[in-house]
């Protein structure tokens, strides 16, 4: 009997703020539980850390270059072969409900889904609009809820056929809005601050101290809840963007100012003079609105195992919980992702199959999201087309990992000085210790990227001795033969996939020799 297959996918959810990853930041008591009834993976890793790449690959099982879904201007291609369409044909009943964000239109919606409704864009928490096969139609109440609500309705339908449900959440994305019913959550407490929080990006390439993702300045005020003021840049905050021009950024307070800002939801007034505390008072608005929204996850999800239980489908469905790449919570002053720095290279991935994997396990096994398509089709018991790029995870998953596993992942991220937080483009490998990345700098005539001029730099991590990655070691002679031997791993990768290098290795190699 071939098994139901569930994959829920939230957006910007750090493994971090998943209990069952151990930070102890929130509690997530159903998310756990797919951890204690199945296993936690601890090495799962996106090959291009931002949403609309993320997808493709997670659809396809191609990498970005392949699928020709690089930044979240390109789209997808409906034309062309994904997994859903390989489940259909095999004798699934497939559907999508919730975040496609991958195009609208006849050349970009769904393809290959019995059943499906997405929002356009980003999409909305409350009220959201969705867009159906046969039209568009805002449906009442809070998104999370909905897209549940959706996709119980698919399992419903589905009768005897084996499914394939996507159930892919809008939540937690920027701007924050957690439903009423968590508002109380850490109310009176407060939520420790990262080690990292005031990095001053030494010791690092000039895109870490270049991007616009830090929690003291460039944050807006509805992302805080906060209520936006009006007055000129100099007195209120920068545009977060020059065609937006309700949307300002919380000012970086300056030694010698003050400021006061105004709770949207309360009106109760804050004022600060030291630049410090105003940066943790928005490091706290905005852990807690991210938290608060991650629990209405965590309570849907533990609808969707309640369901099957009740309905005797659970020992016979694979369920999947994951996010569309990590997210960063203060470390390094940070939000955001895009990065190949672990809190944004990390996905998180708990999956629960009672006929084949073990309750309470765990794995360090390197994998990534383009593995995820051949996944679903291994368990399926369809073959592996060739035009996929991934490997099946299923061994790894059922703690039998073969000995050739490849313990290795790549990232590139194309999106070179994007507009709203300018992280410039850079690929490279990580393996179960050290991580490569060349800052290659170049927009390359990518949709959405923007030359800058920028040099392109080397960083070599050593993330056994060096987890926070705070020291760049590639100019280190003490770790010369380990760039070497990185670089010869990145360099096969890349023959591997198929993807063009920006570096000439021969030159690099004969630089490192001088």
């Amino acid at each position: 009997m071939r098994p139901n297959i569930i994959f829920i996918m939230s957006d910007d959810h750090a493994a971090r703020a998943i209990s069952a990853y151990g930070a102890g930041l929130n509690r997530t008591p159903n998310l756990d539980r797919l951890a204690r009834e199945g296993m936690r993976h601890d090495a799962v890793y996106v090959t291009n850390s931002i949403c609309t790449p993320s997808r493709a690959a997670i659809l396809t099982g191609t990498y970005n270059h392949v699928n020709c879904v690089t930044t979240l201007h390109t789209e997808i291609d409906n034309r062309l072969p994904n997994v859903a369409k390989n489940l259909r044909r095999g004798g699934y009943r497939t559907g999508i409900f919730g975040k496609w964000h991958m195009g609208e239109g006849p050349a970009h919606n769904p393809t290959g889904f019995d059943d499906w409704a997405v929002v356009p864009g980003q999409g909305d928490y409350w009220d959201p609009k969705f867009i159906f096969p046969e039209g568009k139609r805002r449906i009442p109440g809070y998104a999370t809820d909905i897209i549940t609500d959706l996709s119980l309705n698919f399992i419903e339908e589905s009768g005897d056929q084996p499914f394939f449900l996507m159930c892919h959440h809008k939540a937690p994305h920027r701007n924050f809005e957690p439903h009423p019913k968590y508002t109380h959550l850490w109310a009176g407490e407060d939520i420790p601050l990262p080690e990292t929080f005031n990095d001053d990006y030494s010791n690092r390439a000039a895109a870490a101290a270049a991007a616009k993702m830090r929690i003291r300045s460039d944050m807006n005020y509805e992302d805080l809840g906060l209520v936006t003021p009006p007055g000129p840049a100099s007195k209120v905050g920068p545009l977060m963007l020059d065609f937006i021009p309700w949307m300002r950024k919380v000012p970086d307070l300056q030694p010698g100012e003050t400021i006061t800002v105004i709770c949207a939801e309360t009106g109760e007034n804050f004022t600060f003079a030291d630049p410090q505390k105003f940066a943790e008072f928005k490091y706290q608005r905005y852990m807690k609105r991210y938290l608060r929204t991650v629990q209405s996850i965590d309570e849907n999800v533990g609808r969707l195992l309640d369901y099957l239980d009740e309905k005797g489908l659970a020992e016979n469905t694979i369920v999947i919980y994951t996010s569309d790449q990590g997210f960063f919570l203060g470390e390094h002053g940070w939000f955001d992702k895009r990065f190949m720095y672990e809190e944004s290279l990390q996905m998180p991935f708990l999956t629960r199959y009672p006929a084949a994997i073990k309750p309470g396990s765990t794995s360090k096994d390197i994998a990534c999201n383009v593995d995820f398509a051949p996944t679903f089709l291994d368990y399926a018991g369809l073959p592996i087309p060739s035009y996929m790029q991934g490997r099946s995870m299923r061994p790894v998953l059922e703690s039998r990992t073969p000995g050739d596993w490849e313990q290795l992942t790549y990232h590139r991220y194309w999106m070179h000085n994007d507009n709203i937080h300018e992280a410039w483009a850079h690929y490279g490998v990580r393996d179960e210790r050290y991580k490569l990345i060349y800052w290659y700098n170049d927009d390359l005539g990518q949709l959405g990227a923007r030359p800058n001029g920028a040099p392109p730099e080397w960083e070599l991590f050593d993330c056994e001795k060096d987890p926070h990655e705070l020291t760049n070691v590639a100019g280190d002679p003490a770790y010369a033969s380990v760039f070497r031997h990185m670089l010869a791993k990145l360099d096969a990768k890349m023959a591997e996939i198929g993807d063009m290098p920006e570096h000439d290795s021969a030159s690099v190699l004969r630089e490192l020799a001088t």
